[in-house]
């Protein structure tokens, strides 16, 4: 998993809005990038809705917010309208971007392996590199844990 002062890995990806999203368009502003396992799944529900109701704070303090996934287009669609989400969900059908990230794990859960999105974050600078990480966010306390940080 990356680190601070690390180089955040570039990438481009669709987005839930038909546009593709580019790290690079992003220069010059900080930007949170947070990686979930699925949408519309309880414990990703309450992290995505923590963050669209904390955006404008993020907003305000020039932090900018995207969320990553392996599902498709079409799921963060309906993610998105189902919960009123105000920020760019991306699909990385592919997990390349989580696998560049360091979040893309092998997972167990009832005695099953499988591989997955470990729940992270990554706060890039305006210069693209990583000013803070949060591996393995409990979903509840991922935006305040953020917005704390962030307001120093």
């Amino acid at each position: 998993m990356l680190s601070p002062g690390d180089a955040a890995p570039d990438f481009t990806l669709p987005a839930d809005d038909g546009s593709s999203v580019s790290l690079g368009d992003f220069a010059g502003r900080r930007l949170l990038v947070y990686f979930y396992p699925k949408d519309d799944t309880p414990g990703c529900t309450t992290q995505a809705c923590d963050l669209r109701d904390d955006l404008p704070a993020f907003t305000s303090l020039g932090v900018d917010v995207v969320g990553v996934s392996p599902d498709s287009v079409k799921s963060h669609v309906k993610f998105r309208d189902k919960y009123d989400l105000n920020f760019p969900l991306l699909a990385d059908e592919d997990h390349a971007v989580a696998e560049a990230f360091g979040v893309w794990k092998e997972k167990s859960m009832y005695g099953r392996t499988f591989m997955g999105i470990e729940r992270s974050s990554f706060l890039i600078d305006a210069e693209g590199r990583i000013e803070q990480a949060w591996p393995k966010v409990k979903a509840g306390k991922h935006a305040a844990m953020v917005k704390e940080y962030l307001e120093g």
